[in-house]
């Protein structure tokens, strides 16, 4: 099984082993000694790292997230990772996600819209050298693509495809197969396994941009 990124470890909580990024609780996760339990049943990148992808996340890596969402999951990623930024596109969330950034220096929440990098690229620097995408939208692929100016030759995606946010009507494995074919218009996929032990209709990608 891969090695986890420097941050990330494996800690007891209550008798069970259990991954764990050290910093403030943020959803009401058992803590230990400063370590706050990862629970890959409530984060994809979490599942990723559970069923043993290999994600290349080493710690201390520059992150584009790409929905952010209340800050479940960014902020394990700012916990372990370099400047986070956190794109989420509503209101609602985004103050949530806020609350999280105040304890986390590394940490920078954008009300954004995924779909459109345009406006964010002010912000954002180039040569990130990760993209984590979780985004519940039509055209996953067509987002990671849009998002690919941002990462460095050597990046690497890390995308989560929600087949129900897709089209709701056609069968996941469908949805998998024409994702995967539109993103190799500008990635080469590296690994790609389904997420059902922790998320339903969920398939997580590794992929870097090709050259």
């Amino acid at each position: 099984m891969p090695e986890l990124p420097a941050g990330v470890e494996r800690r007891s909580f209550d008798g069970v082993e259990r991954l764990a990024t050290r910093g403030e609780p943020v959803y009401g996760e058992p803590t230990a000694d400063g370590w706050r339990a990862w629970n890959p049943d409530r984060s994809k990148l979490g599942a990723m790292f559970e069923l043993g992808m290999d994600t290349g996340l080493e710690g201390g890596e520059t992150v584009l997230y790409l929905g952010a969402a209340n800050g479940t999951t960014v902020s394990h990623v700012a916990d372990f990772a370099g400047p986070t930024y956190a794109v989420e596109f509503s209101p609602r969330p985004t103050r949530d996600l806020l609350e999280v950034a105040e304890r986390r220096s590394r940490l920078f929440p954008l009300l954004k819209d995924a779909r459109k990098p345009e406006t964010y690229a002010h912000i954002v620097e180039e040569d990130v050298d990760v993209i984590v995408q979780d985004v519940a939208t039509r055209g996953q692929a067509d987002v990671a693509l849009r998002n690919r100016r941002f990462l460095a030759e050597d990046g690497r995606l890390l995308l989560a495809v929600k087949a129900r946010s897709e089209d709701v009507t056609a069968s996941p494995d469908s949805v998998f197969s024409a994702v995967r074919e539109s993103l190799e218009s500008g990635y080469e996929i590296l690994e790609s396994r389904r997420l059902e032990a922790h998320h339903m209709d969920h398939l997580g990608i590794v992929a870097r941009p090709q050259k």
